[in-house]
């Protein structure tokens, strides 16, 4: 049980040096939902939307065929030989709540239902042609396996709307063009923030700078104050011990003609400080 394809030629109208889409309906005329899976000669010349899902009994489904646009435009006179190849197998009772991905997984080959179709390049509106384009013809087979087996396309979308899928591929130029501007302004308010932050944190440096050179000329000040009130606590006890021991000395000398021994001990204490704290 295969489905029905419309149109049986996908034909695409110059120029090429832009997008050009083109509408791919298929229809499931059986009793049984189908899974469908299209694949194309050329996976990176096409973006296909969806490539793959489901159709119930009755229905179809419209999918979206784009050609990227082209670098140079081909000759008039060139030849399309892409082609594509629209898979189908019913979905049995046991597999009706199953993944269409893993119903592909399993599916025997034999019940693969496939069509091809054609890719005809025409001309512009508007313009006349000596000879019409004609697609590469196809060799028929006798068998459900294709001659060139095409390479599945890896988009991973579901179904969809045709209206849906052309609404999303012209937004995409406007996202992109969003999402650089975007960018460009979170550098530049990334930039501005760090010259910011830059001379805050230069400030702040300039300021403990200057703050450490003044704790270190307050530190110097105190130990010279300190050095010379320790000098001069010294010398006026020097002085007292000087002249206490000149009257001891002239004491004794009053008392006695000799010098005692506790004086001459007491002049040895006295003379050891001195030389203790001065020298």
């Amino acid at each position: 049980m295969s489905v029905e394809i419309d149109p049986l030629e996908l034909g695409f109208r110059r120029p090429f040096t832009v997008e050009v889409s083109q509408i791919l309906r298929i229809r499931n005329p059986n009793t049984s939902p189908v899974a469908f899976k299209v694949k194309t000669t050329a996976p990176k010349q096409y973006c296909v939307r969806p490539n793959s899902g489901r159709i119930e009994p009755g229905h179809d489904v419209e999918v979206s065929v784009l050609l990227q646009a082209m670098k140079q435009e081909p000759p008039s006179d060139a030849r399309c030989r892409d082609k594509f190849l629209v898979q189908s197998v019913t979905i049995t009772g046991d597999k009706e709540f199953t993944n269409v991905a893993q119903i592909w997984d399993g599916v025997d080959k034999s019940q693969i239902q496939e069509k091809k179709i054609r890719v005809l390049w025409l001309p512009a509106f508007g313009e006349e042609t000596t000879s019409p384009v004609a697609a590469t013809p196809i060799r028929p087979s006798t068998s459900n396996r294709v001659e060139d087996t095409p390479a599945p396309f890896t988009s991973p979308s579901e179904t969809r709307s045709s209206t849906a899928d052309a609404r999303e591929i012209k937004q995409e130029p406007d996202l992109a063009e969003n999402f650089q501007s975007t960018v460009a302004a979170a550098a530049s308010t990334v930039k501005n923030t760090a010259a910011d932050t830059y001379e805050e944190l230069k400030e702040q440096l300039a300021k403990a700078q200057a703050t450490i050179a003044s704790l270190q000329n307050d530190a110097a000040s105190g130990l010279r104050q300190r050095k010379a009130a320790v000098a001069d606590a010294v010398g006026e006890q020097a002085s007292n011990v000087q002249a206490t021991a000149q009257d001891l000395a002239q004491s004794a000398r009053q008392g006695t003609e000799g010098v005692p021994v506790q004086i001459a001990a007491v002049l040895c204490l006295v003379s050891f400080l001195l030389a203790y704290i001065f020298f």
